[in-house]
């Protein structure tokens, strides 16, 4: 029998559940069985305005105490998602279908990490004194920019809603989150959580939906800042839609992230990577490593390496801690996949290992290993957002990295060589807004994480989310008699 992970209501607004049946029905499936495990409704007109009146009236609050006293919630609240771990990641799994191994160590752990950091860095936000020449001065003020919405992802559900909340709440603001219909459980713990480490009622609140909910937040004048993660077609629309109201954005877009690997690397090591990279949440990651560049000298053993370690893999129940791969989130997401793997051999690509569409209950597929990929395949330039390395050939430095940067995208890149001089110059030469040496796909919360071009604007985490959730005041103080000319 399946588990029932029903939440008392649909919405968490003014710091208690809500619902409203008058919205459209979200259905929640078990990625592992197929199962409804539970079903919620899209916010109303009328449940989104209470959510926006309801962060207008907490903000202004909220941002009236010290950085100390907002900092003190938030470590609080990370505390007890700490606590809470393992309930938390079981409700992450249910939701993803990522396995247990992972979200005990990856979803509530890294959203507990952000509240911590964020919480300690509250009460060091202070503006600065600027001297002038005669005995005037500037100072500076860091202000709340007022009511954020956030709009989550489907892969990293609570990590997302922690990431976005974290810094908008040190800096005095309000939050509305809208998690993804696909994924909506984890955002209404995040709120409860909030209110239990003393957040005041309505500075945090999560309304459930498809896209016309999202639309309808990001287009509303009581909206400050708008904060997505998500695809790249979406992120223009809310791009757009921010911009006709002069709203503050971030953006956290999809990606085709390179991994150029040297012949002097740690082949060890590089393949590790690769197979994080790549197959670590069933590949649904959008920093994800997907274009693996290997040089000539070692191609051939690297390919094998990692079809060896592929059979180290541990694909079944993703509450089964042994469990290294789950299904993916949809039948919709795994029939993407598979079509992708489908043009991938059509179009000449060698399918090394797996990618087959595995039979039973659940969204499963294979991870799969491609081989002899070129340029110019789709399986090369599109994000596929499932388990699929596309291996690539290459001869030289100058050729690995134009290679590397002739994509649309620029979200991540990461190099491996034992030649460190190297491996900071072709860092330096990636046109990506994280980029890695001889590592891949770490997100410690202390450095910052974003993307260039179609990747996105703007960067979450560490001190430079700061800069996305505040603005700055200049006061220019006159000390000395004002002249005119006449």
């Amino acid at each position: 029998m399946t588990q029932s992970y029903q939440p008392t209501a649909s919405h968490f607004i003014n710091g208690r559940y809500v619902e409203d049946s008058a919205g459209e029905v979200i259905e929640v499936v078990y990625p592992h069985t197929g199962a409804v495990i539970a079903t919620l409704h899209a916010a109303t007109p009328a449940i989104i305005d209470a959510a926006l009146d309801s962060a207008r009236a907490a903000q202004a609050g909220w941002a009236a105490l010290s950085g100390s006293e907002r900092g003190r919630v938030l470590r609080k609240a990370a505390d007890i998602m700490r606590d809470r771990n393992r309930a938390l990641s079981e409700i992450e799994t249910h939701d993803t279908g990522k396995p247990l191994s992972e979200t005990l160590v990856a979803d509530a752990a890294s959203g507990a990490d952000a509240l911590e950091y964020f919480g300690g860095l509250a009460g060091t936000l202070t503006g600065e004194h600027i001297p002038i020449a005669g005995g005037d001065f500037v100072y500076t003020r860091r202000e709340a920019l007022g009511v954020c919405v956030g709009i989550g992802a489907w892969n990293y559900p609570i990590q997302i809603a922690s990431w976005k909340a974290a810094p908008a709440l040190a800096c005095g603001n309000a939050m509305v989150f809208k998690p993804s219909e696909m994924t909506p459980l984890s955002a209404l713990e995040l709120a409860e959580i909030l209110i239990e480490a003393g957040a005041p009622a309505g500075l945090f609140n999560v309304v459930q939906g498809y896209g016309a909910v999202g639309g309808a937040l990001v287009t509303d004048p009581r909206v400050n800042k708008v904060s997505l993660t998500g695809s790249v077609p979406t992120g223009r629309k809310v791009y757009a839609a921010a911009a006709e109201g002069m709203r503050h954005v971030t953006m956290e877009l999809g990606g085709k992230s390179p991994i150029v690997v040297f012949e002097d690397a740690h082949l060890e090591n590089a393949v590790s990577a690769a197979i994080n990279g790549n197959f670590y949440s069933t590949g649904q990651i959008c920093s994800n490593g997907t274009r693996v560049f290997v040089q000539d000298a070692i191609y051939d053993a690297f390919v094998a390496r990692v079809a060896e370690r592929m059979d180290g893999a541990v694909i079944g129940d993703p509450m089964d801690e042994a469990t290294t791969v789950g299904p993916m989130v949809s039948a919709r997401q795994r029939e993407i996949v598979a079509g992708y793997i489908a043009a991938g051999r059509a179009e000449g690509a060698r399918l090394v290992k797996g990618g087959a569409v595995l039979d039973g209950d659940g969204f499963y597929i294979e991870p799969a290993l491609f081989a002899d990929v070129t340029d110019g395949m789709s399986i090369a330039r599109e994000e596929i957002f499932g388990p699929v390395m596309s291996v690539l050939r290459f001869t030289d430095e100058a050729e690995a990295i134009a290679r590397a940067n002739a994509t649309e995208f620029g979200l991540a890149a990461g190099v491996f060589t034992n030649d460190l001089t190297r491996g900071h110059r072709v860092a330096a030469a990636f046109e990506a807004g994280t980029c890695y040496i001889n590592a891949y796909n770490l997100t410690p919360v202390e450095a910052p994480f974003g993307g260039v071009k179609a990747s996105g604007v703007g960067r979450e985490n560490s001190k430079a989310a700061i800069e996305h959730y505040s603005q700055i005041k200049t006061v220019y103080v006159g000390m000395n008699d004002t002249e005119a000319a006449f």
